[in-house]
């Protein structure tokens, strides 16, 4: 568009000296641009110019206008951040460094440079929504001259519109963008099924075009003699994306997606919307089941509408939409069009909206605080903006929209992050449920909390909204680090004694200082260091006794060259079954940090040691373990370890049988296992050929060594098993 154009449609609507900031913003990114070219062949201010039409289209204001001309300066010019605030303001300044992307070269890979470049729009849309908006107008115009790119950048750009920006556009209620940005991200990965399907849907419309607008017509007159009510009726037009997608999903022919009639009713206010609704119900009979209020219970976008279906012509289904025109506005621009009501009297209908939106970027910057990786934050992102709705209700009528299949905690996380931490049930229409209960359309949901309760691992199966999924993750790594330090601290007091120093006798300053010349921060760092296993404990052990005594550390090929013989030692005396004077105790929720060897599955009551491989963590053996026998002159550490008194966890172990095939034996074994308490994970079968008994292995839960024998006794007494053993032991 020439310049000349965008002037005159932004003297429509603002005043001169704003027109003269957009001008002036122009002339600045013309310069800035000058010589650089897009894959094209156009000058690159051809780009800036039409995002900023796009908005001029959707009447943002002058700083939104002048960022988005200047919107590419500081990525593609060598102009700073700071030359732009003393060119324009602090705010242009803004918006122009929260849409530039992040500079690749600081990421190890393109997904985490997206992931970054995400994340920091996300927080920049927690502060001023123009950001996204500026942000969808550069994506569409790119989708629009996308033409010109390699086809690898072409696929990579339009998966990305269509994951995250065309649904961002829905969720801010752009419906006509997100259908635009769908139908062009088809058209780049389709392009063959994009042009055969779009020629075919021009031909069935043709086809029916009378009988469509012989309905539109009857509609028309039905409701202009209504009276006082100013209806305006137009036909809905499916664009072959919409049509594509729902021949997937339901696996119907494209005749039959292009069977019901779309029609859109616009009146002047929402009590004409329920009037037209009337209307129509007399002139066709409404298909029952298909009646939609988003006037009395908007979406969570803001979108307003009567739904309704209706039986028309030859049966021919007419799916109607009514709204008023203020509505429409809303539907088709969602937050943008706040902007276009700007200098209207009464705004109180963009309210709900306004509202919604902040509590969702509310909700986004809650995300992003609480994790640390930003791939998982921008999956979880992509969870959220998929979903169909449900709508539940608070014990005080506050409704709350969340995604199909929420549970009781989805709805508590939605509530508050504490409440959820601490959620252990609900009332779900006044009665007691679990909180894996999937909520329900209408549900009126009070959470009932209780303080000793906290988030467990089995939870993120159980939620589908990514502010319980990322509170979840965000719980149980800061309680996992917890644990990780209490063990890290013990081992290496444990490591401590080979040195002759005692851990509790070492004041807190000498601590921090060593733990500071170690290079971390606290103490709390370094023995999470060493129970994750970045750090191993006899060394650091080792460091610590000539830190004390002012000696220099040894060079790294020297460090620790004494300690394979006392390992070589420890582990020779408990292999012959010698009692060592020290073992290191577990403690109940150890489980959480340590390894259980899966080649030989040690239980409680088995004899153990620890094996602790660099930057691998304690990993747990059996005593006769083979493999273990087989590592033994390896690089590693040994630690002789003791279970914990007591123990409410569940470890995984392997049973085996054999038996004769024969109908029902598995039911059999599975239910002898079961009598005994235990969960069966996994079976796997072997029928060898001729007379060879079937061999059956099942990997199990059991909490000890006992409740291992009570699950071979009642496999031994199955009739025809032959034999049963413990497996990998």
């Amino acid at each position: 568009m020439p310049t000349s154009d965008l002037l005159r449609k932004l003297g429509q609507y603002l005043p001169s000296d704003e027109v003269a900031l957009v001008e002036r913003a122009y002339r600045f990114a013309e310069r800035a641009h000058t010589g650089q070219f897009r894959k094209s062949g156009e000058p690159y201010i051809t780009h800036p110019l039409a995002v900023t039409s796009i908005l001029a289209g959707w009447q943002l204001d002058a700083q939104a206008l002048a960022a988005a001309l200047l919107h590419d300066v500081l990525e593609d010019t060598s102009i700073h951040k700071e030359e732009l605030a003393r060119e324009f303001d602090t705010v242009v300044a803004d918006l122009v460094d929260a849409v530039s992307k992040l500079n690749q070269l600081d990421f190890t890979s393109r997904e985490e440079a997206q992931a970054e470049n995400f994340s920091k729009m996300v927080l920049a849309m927690a502060r001023d929504v123009r950001v996204i908006l500026i942000k969808l107008a550069d994506r569409f115009h790119n989708m629009q001259t996308l033409g010109s790119m390699n086809q690898a950048s072409r696929w990579r750009i339009a998966r990305e519109t269509r994951d995250i920006y065309a649904p961002i556009a829905q969720r801010l209620g752009l419906y006509a963008l997100r259908q635009s940005l769908l139908d062009l991200s088809f058209k780049h990965f389709y392009p063959y099924r994009h042009r055969v399907l779009g020629n075919t849907i021009e031909t069935i419309r043709a086809a029916r075009r009378d009988t469509v607008d012989s309905v539109l017509s009857l509609l028309r007159e039905r409701l202009a003699q209504q009276p006082q009510l100013n209806a305006e009726v137009s036909a809905r037009e499916k664009t072959v994306c919409s049509a594509y997608n729902k021949m997937r999903e339901k696996n119907i022919p494209l005749q039959q997606v292009m069977e019901p009639c779309g029609v859109l009713v616009l009146t002047n206010s929402r009590n004409d919307c329920y009037a037209a609704l009337g209307a129509l119900h007399e002139i066709y009979k409404p298909l029952p089941g298909r009646f939609k209020d988003y006037i009395a219970i908007p979406k969570a976008n803001g979108y307003q509408a009567l739904h309704t279906t209706l039986f028309g012509p030859g049966s021919m289904p007419i799916d109607v939409q009514i709204r008023s025109r203020d509505m429409d506005l809303v539907a088709e621009m969602g937050v943008a069009a706040y902007w276009m009501y700007r200098s209207a009297s009464d705004l109180a209908h963009l309210a709900e909206t306004q509202q919604n939106t902040r509590r969702w970027l509310k909700g986004l910057l809650e995300m992003q605080t609480e994790g640390d990786d930003s791939r998982d934050f921008v999956e979880n992102i992509k969870r959220d903006l998929f979903p169909e709705e449900i709508y539940v209700f608070t014990p005080k009528g506050r409704i709350m929209v969340l995604p199909r299949g929420a549970t009781v905690i989805d709805f508590a996380y939605n509530i508050h992050t504490d409440i959820g931490n601490h959620c252990a049930g609900a009332r779900i229409d006044h009665e007691i449920m679990p909180l894996r209960t999937v909520l329900k359309n209408g549900h009126q949901v009070e959470v009932l909390t209780d303080a000793a309760a906290q988030p467990m691992p089995a939870w993120l199966s159980l939620v589908v909204t990514g502010k319980a999924r990322s509170a979840i993750r965000n719980y149980l790594k800061n309680q996992q680090q917890q644990t990780s330090a209490a063990l890290g601290e013990r081992l290496l007091g444990h490591a401590l004694t080979i040195f002759k120093l005692e851990a509790g006798k070492i004041a807190p300053e000498q601590w921090q200082a060593f733990a500071e010349a170690q290079g971390v921060k606290t103490t709390a760092d370094l023995f999470t260091d060493i129970g994750r296993g970045k750090r191993l404990p006899f060394m650091v052990a080792q460091t610590f006794s000539r830190w004390l005594r002012g000696d220099p550390p040894l060079p790294e090929r020297q460090s620790g060259k004494r300690l394979p013989s006392m390992m070589a030692k420890t582990f020779s005396r408990w292999w012959h079954g010698d009692q060592p004077s020290l073992r290191l105790q577990l403690r109940d929720g150890d489980s959480d940090v340590l390894c259980y060897a899966s080649c030989c599955r040690p239980l409680p009551n088995d004899p153990i040691i620890g094996w602790f491989r660099p930057g691998q963590g304690l990993e747990v053996h059996v005593r006769d373990c083979a493999v273990l026998k087989q590592h033994a002159a390896q690089p590693g550490e040994w630690v002789e370890m003791a279970w914990p008194d007591t123990s409410q966890a569940l470890f995984i172990s392997e049973v085996r049988s054999w038996a004769p095939d024969r109908q029902g034996l598995l039911a059999d074994q599975a239910s002898a296992i079961a009598q005994a308490g235990a969960n069966i994970l996994q079976v796997n079968i072997e029928r060898p050929q001729g007379q060879a008994p079937s061999a059956m292995q099942f990997q199990i839960e059991v909490r000890d060594r006992q409740h291992l024998a009570d699950v071979l006794r009642g496999l031994r007494r199955v009739a025809g098993v032959k034999k049963v053993q413990r497996g990998k032991a």
